[in-house]
């Protein structure tokens, strides 16, 4: 689907730059197209890969909005946008919900300036309060902006296990240590289901809501040749797993959880050494420790780790009178609901998370 030019204001970009950029809907011919753009540049990320469109189309039934620019017959951008729109959590366009990254990838202020164009006109089309671009790094413009919210945590790892296991702080790398002198083993496969019961009770635990097993099932099918489960046993038994995502030259350890019994056996520390431990095996040079929020336990984990934060750009263009989403679980108004979530039982909180999660993005 062609959709054109976009008229930006007066000052943004002159108009015979303006005329050469043609924006068009992704279809399913563009796809390799797309990937190869993203994989050229240097700020594209594993989550601005076309697949993902019909993933989160197909898991949770969001209506997708990809766009590409071209210029000459060429891509010169590309724009992953979701419409997720909930009777609970409102209506926004995402680039891109479920992620930790996103945002428009182009060559040029003026291409990224007629995406964010059209984005501002997409969301006013269909009723969105808001446009929200999660990307990694800082950009100049006049959206609104939430740089005290999220970090993300990234750092090279080397092929040899002793330095990487020496890079580790050292009371971090004593609970490794521990996981490993308590006879802890990890395998490594594409076990959803088993990644599922474990993950399941392990954010019922934390009162957040679960995600279903058949999101796991499509993002195992989607990237089987980019992803795997990692899992940790204890005497036979699964107590930690995760399952990770490769892109380019990283790991990123994504969906993860563990029992009580991981956090008593050091489970948890195990189960991220041991992916690390494998993917440097494999060739892989950065471990992407993902998104965390500031003053969580997860941020505080990652950083005995030894990896610095990294701010993340997350910015906004709201509809007049709307404000920035906030479905932080630090969020005061969450507090009950959290505490309530933590005592469902487990199959009821199965049965029940996957229709709520669906609006949080």
């Amino acid at each position: 689907m062609q959709i054109g030019s976009i008229p930006l204001p007066a000052g943004w970009a002159t108009p015979h730059k303006l005329m050469a950029i043609r924006l068009r809907q992704l279809d399913e011919t563009g796809a390799a197209a797309w990937d190869a753009f993203v994989a050229s540049r240097p700020d594209g990320t594993f989550f601005h890969l076309s697949a993902w469109a019909d993933v989160i189309r197909a898991a949770f039934g969001h209506r997708s909005h990809y766009v590409l620019a071209e210029q000459d017959g060429a891509i010169v951008g590309v724009l992953p946008l979701i419409h997720v729109h909930t009777r609970l959590f409102g209506n926004t366009l995402i680039s891109t919900p479920f992620c930790v990254y996103g945002g428009p990838l182009a060559i040029g202020h003026d291409v990224a300036t007629a995406l964010d164009v059209h984005a501002e006109q997409l969301r006013e089309n269909l009723g969105a309060s808001a446009v929200e671009m999660r990307q990694r790094t800082i950009v100049r413009c006049d959206w609104q902006v939430r740089p005290d919210l999220y970090v993300t945590f990234r750092k090279p790892i080397t092929g040899d296990d002793d330095r990487n296991m020496k890079a580790i702080p050292r009371k971090q790398r004593a609970m490794v240590r521990k996981g490993m002198q308590n006879g802890l083993a990890s395998v490594c496969n594409q076990d959803v289901a088993g990644l599922h019961r474990v993950y399941a009770e392990s954010v019922r635990n934390l009162g957040t809501p679960v995600f279903s097993k058949r999101y796991f099932e499509i993002l195992s099918r989607t990237f089987s040749d980019c992803s795997d489960v990692v899992t940790v046993l204890d005497n036979g038994q699964p107590i930690a797993s995760v399952m990770n995502f490769y892109f380019r030259d990283e790991v990123l350890p994504y969906y993860g959880g563990g029992t009580p019994v991981a956090r008593r056996r050091a489970g948890n520390d195990f189960m991220y050494w041991e992916v690390m431990r494998r993917a440097a095996q494999r060739g892989y040079r950065l471990f992407d420790f993902g998104r965390s929020k500031l003053g969580t336990g997860a941020f505080a984990f990652k950083q005995n780790w030894g990896f610095d934060p990294e701010k993340l750009c997350y910015r906004y263009r709201l509809a007049p009178g709307a404000v920035i989403p906030n479905y932080n679980p630090l969020n005061p108004k969450y507090r009950i609901f959290i505490a309530a979530w933590k005592k469902l039982p487990l199959p009821v909180a199965n049965l029940i998370g996957p229709q709520i999660v669906r609006g949080l993005g």
